[in-house]
């Protein structure tokens, strides 16, 4: 493992999914849930199709899935999954990729750690409420908050905390492109569910492996 990396960061900013927690299975079980409320979608939604868009801003994951349905029907979906979606959430949570807590809580003695990502409003604090987790993070942004895509959030997180020296981990190339607009070195997570070719300062192939990195 390359241990040039040390010392160089004040702070880390976290993708949430495919970085910190997979809750896919949990999620395509919502949108299907909210989906068979209309009679307009004969789809089934998958695990697969979930992962397909992931890192995606939300209201840009209903276009992509559901190009066919007009403006109105297209806003009625992504409000029943949204709500579906934190209920489900709520009950069932995600899978917390392995020695999750343990790494935040070695990375939490050396720097300040946030989180970033493109979901809804109230999805980063379900997941922050479900697994006792807010200890671990001194702030959030999110998409579902002003609307904004991750570039501008993660200026925001530099900017409200007064980041000198942050790194972005995340797991797709739309988080690389993120961290990148933003002026943000990235460390790509080679365990979620996309792929970066190159421009990353490192990859981890588990979680745990931020310990020995940073």
């Amino acid at each position: 493992m390359d241990t040039s990396l040390h010392n160089q960061f004040d702070s880390i900013i976290f993708d949430l999914d495919g970085t910190l927690w997979d809750s896919t299975a949990n999620v395509a079980l919502a949108w299907q849930a909210a989906i068979s409320k209309v009679d307009y979608i004969d789809e089934p939604m998958t695990v697969e199709r979930v992962k397909s868009i992931t890192g995606m801003t939300y209201d840009a994951i209903f276009d992509k899935l559901f190009p066919n349905l007009d403006t109105e029907q297209r806003k009625e979906v992504q409000a029943l999954c949204a709500t579906s979606e934190l209920e489900i959430l709520h009950t069932k949570g995600g899978d917390l990729y392995p020695q999750l807590e343990e790494t935040l809580k070695y990375l939490g003695t050396k720097y300040k750690l946030y989180i970033v990502s493109n979901c809804q409003s109230g999805y980063i604090e379900l997941f922050l409420d479900l697994n006792n987790m807010h200890a671990h993070f001194l702030g959030h942004q999110c998409f579902g908050t002003k609307g904004n895509p991750k570039a501008d959030n993660i200026k925001d997180i530099v900017s409200d905390h007064q980041l000198k020296a942050p790194v972005y981990v995340g797991d797709t190339m739309g988080d690389y492109t993120a961290a990148y607009q933003a002026g943000v070195p990235f460390i790509f997570a080679d365990y979620g569910f996309g792929k970066v070719q190159d421009g990353m300062v490192a990859t981890v192939n588990s979680f745990s492996e931020l310990t020995e990195l940073l």
